[in-house]
């Protein structure tokens, strides 16, 4: 064994080689019986009733399921409450039905080609999918609670997903020793073996805020068990592995080998495994006759993570509106008083984050909040309202930038540590921060599967730089993006993605908001009808929500009302780097006190937007390029001349306001202006939004960098020189005269 601990060692040895260790009483022996009688009759009634659909059946490795309904039961013998599960496809279908005992005739009538779905998504194949079920253990007698995370085609995707929510449900009920909540993950062998995210969720095991106290591993040996029928029921293994399939037919069942041995040594009789078979048999029979009765699909009644009184009954939101985010002025100024101290006697902190703190103090006395300040008041406004929230992600309790400092260092006592953000009040919610591995697939997978477990928690995963969230973009593509589609699953995750181009290489530049933008679902062609509701209904139409904000308060209110609205959606938001200290960049407590709420366009309001019929041209832009525009719009002395609008909410698009504006200034040439590149950043999202609007009767001129394949410039003169052709393209207002569009 490859471990250096001895006393590890012992116990495997202890466990495993224990004298007699596989004995069985007879009833177990029975039980073991009758548990694969349902295993393998199960698929076997698949096989005969829809011989031609697949299904990825457990033939070959049909004792898995006695082998998990053990576990299951020693679990529960032992104080186990709650199980959490993650597996492949490949028997999917027969742990649903006979080891989280799904009714049987929702799993039949997945089969039948005339079902129609409920509007509900897109829903997935029926082996992708999961389930939650509270019952009786009746091995215990005990209340037990299952839960299989549904998941993609991707192998092993779905372990940190499954570690996420089982860390969670730890968390919420107190379990710190992993008690009460536990995980079993199952995995073929080739892909344990080959694919790295389960070894970036093995990473996570000893890290304080990742840990779940041990997770149970089942690995289905292929060279030990084997598959009946190849990789699914479509498939001939003969034409690759004629030799190895001879001999794979010649096998007999596992069940008829059991069997006979127990018939053999008196342990049941034949007609007694006559019996337990025709039981089973006339079970599936009687299912599949109610299964007809089915016309509608319900994907709901496959969620793996409920959210027990958020929602109406039916699923549904319990309105379509969302409060002011704003919060009272003396709430503001007790967090920033906080934010700004050492709540710890005796704790000496280093002079360079005295020097901030003290910064941090003036700026709540001046009623002034910069990014960092502003996220503490957003954070600090939940914890006493009673939600948990939890920042993850590499160096982010420092902040990669150095601007955060939520965790306090005694620079004289090695690994004393103070979160002032847990001394706000006496009874208070925890603040989560923590240091992830080096991992963005297995971490991200965990953050989401953490905000799977509750409505009211805010969880942030923040990319070390946007861009690295590429590495992790099977959990962006395949549950991120696309979970509620598929699963009906709700999910709040919010991605913080520093972003900006400000000379410092291709890989630290973009997160890639074209991504995002791409897989957006709002139609670009459809005009929308306009309500009091537009704003929170079209939120709850959307996929997930794309922002790049260029105030400090903006950023306080779009994390506000991720929690204030009535359901939850992925939040992407676009973070900043260099505006972390722009002198600029900063918000008064008036714009973040009671009754302000996020913006998600910021229209121009100095002299541009006093005479908008002399305005020649509208700057539209969002994030960072907003500063340079402005510095350049007033060095050029045409503040009067040129409008510049601010997008702060891209995806869903604003629409409604974005209307406003455009009518505001009728004479104007609309320019949309990025510092990306023209095949990345937004252009090619908000193009043919602005046209809709406009009814295609106004171009909206591109300004910015040309297109290219990497994402930015390596080399710092180069990044100058293009920033400082498209600013002046932006404000040479005859720049587009006697073009087309």
């Amino acid at each position: 064994m490859f471990i250096n601990d001895v006393e590890q060692c012992q116990w495997i040895r202890q466990k495993f080689e224990t004298p007699g260790v596989m004995k069985f009483t007879n009833e177990e022996k029975r039980t073991l019986l009758a548990r694969l009688v349902r295993s393998m009759r199960f698929e076997d009634f698949l096989a005969r009733k829809w011989s031609s659909e697949k299904r990825f059946g457990l033939e070959g490795c049909e004792v898995m399921i006695p082998a998990l309904k053990t576990i299951i039961d020693k679990s529960s013998e032992m104080g186990i409450e709650y199980v959490i599960m993650g597996m492949p496809h490949r028997g999917r279908l027969n742990v649903l039905a006979n080891v989280i005992r799904k009714e049987l005739e929702q799993i039949f009538c997945q089969f039948d080609p005339k079902l129609e779905a409920a509007d509900e998504g897109s829903g997935d194949v029926k082996y992708h999918l999961g389930m939650y079920h509270e019952r009786i253990n009746r091995a215990t007698n005990k209340k037990i609670t299952l839960s299989l995370m549904a998941n993609p085609s991707h192998l092993e995707a779905v372990d940190p997903v499954v570690q996420g929510k089982t860390k969670a449900e730890q968390f919420y009920r107190g379990d710190t020793a992993g008690k009460k909540v536990m995980s079993i993950l199952l995995h073929g062998d080739a892909a344990f073996a080959g694919q790295g995210v389960v070894y970036e969720t093995f990473h996570l095991s000893d890290l304080p805020s990742y840990t779940t106290n041990g997770t149970i591993h089942v690995v289905v040996n292929n060279q030990v068990c084997y598959r009946r029928r190849g990789h699914n029921e479509m498939d001939e293994p003969m034409f690759t592995q004629p030799l190895m399939y001879k001999q794979i037919h010649k096998q007999v069942p596992v069940l008829k080998k059991y069997a006979d041995k127990l018939i053999a040594d008196g342990t049941v009789t034949l007609q007694e495994f006559e019996e337990e078979i025709a039981k089973y048999d006339r079970i599936c029979e009687e299912a599949y006759t109610r299964s007809k009765d089915n016309k509608i699909l319900h994907i709901k009644h496959w969620l793996d993570s409920p959210w027990p009184g958020f929602f109406n009954v039916d699923g549904e939101p319990k309105s379509m509106s969302c409060p002011p985010t704003g919060i009272s002025e003396d709430l503001l100024t007790h967090i920033g008083n906080v934010a700004s101290s050492v709540p710890v006697k005796d704790f000496k902190i280093h002079a360079g984050l005295s020097r901030i703190l003290r910064a941090r103090l003036e700026m709540t006395k001046n009623r002034v909040v910069d990014w960092a300040l502003a996220e503490y008041m957003a954070f600090g406004s939940f914890l006493k309202e009673g939600i948990h929230v939890r920042l993850s992600g590499q160096d982010v309790e420092r902040g990669t930038f150095s601007h955060r400092h939520h965790v306090l260092h005694d620079q004289e006592v090695d690994k004393r540590t103070c979160v002032p953000m847990n001394h706000l009040w006496e009874q208070q919610a925890p603040y989560t921060v923590c240091n992830s591995s080096l991992s963005e697939y297995g971490v991200l997978g965990f953050e989401l599967g953490f905000a799977m477990a509750s409505p009211n928690a805010l969880v942030c995963w923040e990319a070390q730089f946007g861009d690295f969230h590429n590495t992790a973009q099977c959990i962006i593509d395949q549950f991120i993006s696309s979970g509620q589609a598929k699963w009906v699953r709700h999910n709040g995750i919010v991605l913080l993605l520093p972003h900006g181009m400000e000379g410092m290489g291709p890989e630290h530049s973009s997160a890639r908001p074209e991504r995002f933008l791409q897989m957006s679902n709002d139609d670009s062609d459809a005009y929308p009808e306009f309500s009091e509701q537009f704003e929170v209904s079209q939120l709850y139409e959307c996929n997930w929500i794309v922002v790049n904000c260029s105030t400090p308060a903006n950023y306080f209110h779009v994390l506000r009302r991720q929690i204030l609205l009535p359901f939850r959606k992925p939040l992407i938001i676009l973070t900043p780097k260099s505006l972390l200290r722009h002198p600029e960049a900063k918000s008064s407590f008036d714009e973040m006190v009671s009754g302000t709420t996020f913006r998600r366009v910021i229209p121009e309001d100095g002299l541009a937007a006093h005479a908008p019929h002399e305005v020649k041209r509208v700057i539209f832009c969002t994030g960072k390029v907003y500063y340079d525009l402005v510095k350049e719009r007033k060095n050029q002395d045409l503040e009067k001349q040129v409008a510049i609008t601010r997008l702060e909410q891209i995806s869903p698009f604003p629409f409604d306001l974005l209307k406003e504006e455009l009518e505001k200034y009728p004479g104007a040439d609309l320019v949309w202006c990025q510092e990306e590149h023209k095949n990345s950043g937004y252009y090619d999202y908000v193009k043919p939004r602005f046209r809709t609007i406009v009814n295609h009767t106004r171009p909206i001129w591109y300004v910015g960098r040309e297109p290219a394949a990497a994402a930015a410039t390596g080399n710092k003169n180069t990044h100058l020189v293009s920033l400082r052709r498209f600013l002046d393209t932006a404000f040479n207002l005859e720049a587009f005269e006697g073009k087309t569009f």
